[in-house]
């Protein structure tokens, strides 16, 4: 096992930055939050996208492509769930919904504890500055199915969203609010 001195200093601007991102993820799952005008369009945009390229490069690969397609369903369904377990509130100040909060952050630990995984295995593997590897690799039906899941939810969390808001603006013009 080789283990190279040289990327370490990559661990060492990975893992703050990993854990920056969970503390200010968990922060906004756990508390009220007022729904942002665009951060829901983004994600009915992107995510949809990068699940398409995905396909792309699993096409060839049936058991990446059933990880990617299963993961997204089964998120689909936990989005559906978070949907039904959110508080909505139509204030005068504007929308606000609170979200699930263990659903969020056990999603959230699931992509961070492969993502330090992966990080890991490239370290130990002495692979991490390597930029001949292959994507394919990275590419692996426990990634898949973890992504496809993550995208799933979000991108049905998101839809729910901006119908909750459709819904609430409907409301208010048929009441001449």
């Amino acid at each position: 096992m080789a283990v190279h001195a040289a990327p370490g200093f990559v661990l060492l601007a990975v893992v703050p930055l990993v854990a920056w991102r969970i503390y200010s993820r968990v922060r906004r799952l756990v508390g009220q939050q007022k729904l942002s005008p665009i951060r829901p369009w983004l994600t009915v945009t992107l995510l949809p996208l990068l699940l398409s390229v995905l396909v792309l490069f699993s096409l060839s690969h049936p058991l990446n492509l059933a990880a990617l397609a299963g993961g997204a369903a089964l998120g689909v369904g936990l989005g559906i769930y978070g949907l039904r377990t959110t508080r909505f509130e139509a204030t005068a100040a504007g929308l606000y919904y609170t979200p699930n909060a263990h659903l969020g952050i056990a999603l959230s630990l699931l992509l961070v504890g492969r993502v330090l995984y992966r990080l890991a295995h490239l370290y130990f593997a002495g692979e991490l500055g390597n930029s001949r590897q292959d994507p394919q690799d990275m590419l692996s039906p426990l990634t898949l199915v973890i992504f496809g899941t993550l995208a799933g939810y979000y991108v049905c969390y998101a839809v729910g969203l901006l119908s909750w808001k459709h819904r609430v603006a409907r409301q208010r013009i048929s009441h001449g609010t």
